[in-house]
């Protein structure tokens, strides 16, 4: 059942990173992801069904429009590379539970935040609000069912301050943290919070000592100053999903 849970994971990854693609591309320029379809963007030739399967057709045409032969990013099946495995790492992790669709959500989100922030510093409010809608519709669809609520309202809590936080933060200093992150936070929180709070405080710890390591090392090798900006929520992200990964090795109680 492992190994079958693995594969439908890994297919499902594969698929919603190909949707995230077009997250990635379209948000940050205000177009729907709905329309128009999928096209190339040197000869704006529609991209038929047979070269759209996610990671085989790149694969197949040799990272090439078949239209005109232009070199399409290899950003592209890496983004759905990455998802796929993200997916089946999150799928190993829970299991056949009821916290895997919402966790599944979370992690999906992390990859398209992380790669619109690191492309566009932002983290745009029309993906962070929908997000975190479906992560807390799962966490009670998971409540609901195995009658966890007292982990749903130590979810919430952790949110809560997660947001306070934040919100001090970005108030005290608006250029060291930008008002998505302030956004992005609670929904961190509000995922990890549901296995324990230890979670929660894990993450935000790892996000800062992340961006602070790499901070420094991009001001020792003259990249940036101490007044460069950075997209923290890719180490928002990062953090996340590493306490996600190993938080359970860790025996953090709930």
């Amino acid at each position: 059942m492992t190994a079958v849970l693995a594969v439908a994971a890994c297919l499902y990854g594969l698929v919603i990173g190909s949707f995230l693609n077009v997250v990635i591309h379209r948000v940050p320029l205000h177009q729907s992801v709905v329309r128009p379809p999928s096209a190339c963007p040197a000869c704006e030739s529609r991209i038929s069904p047979v070269d759209n399967i996610p990671l085989v057709s790149w694969i197949a045409l040799r990272g090439r429009c078949r239209s005109c032969g232009a070199p399409i990013s290899a950003r592209y099946p890496a983004v759905e590379a990455l998802t796929a495995l993200a997916f089946v790492a999150t799928a190993l992790r829970f299991g056949w539970s009821a916290t895997l669709p919402a966790e599944i959500i979370f992690v999906a989100g992390l990859v398209a935040l992380s790669f619109i922030d690191y492309d566009h510093m932002l983290l745009p409010k029309v993906v962070v609000y929908p997000l975190g809608a479906l992560v807390l519709a799962g966490l009670v669809a998971a409540a609901a069912y195995d009658g966890s609520w007292h982990r749903l309202e130590v979810a919430l809590a952790c949110a809560a301050v997660e947001f306070a936080l934040l919100f001090a933060l970005n108030a005290a200093s608006p250029r060291s943290l930008g008002f998505g992150d302030v956004r992005f936070g609670p929904v961190i929180a509000l995922a990890l919070g549901w296995l324990g709070w230890r979670y929660a405080l894990g993450a935000f710890f790892a996000a800062n000592l992340l961006g602070a390591g790499v901070g420094i090392a991009l001001i020792a090798l003259r990249k940036a100053n101490r007044r460069t900006p950075i997209p923290f929520g890719v180490f928002l992200s990062a953090g996340a999903f590493a306490v996600l990964m190993l938080g359970g090795a860790f025996h953090y109680p709930a």
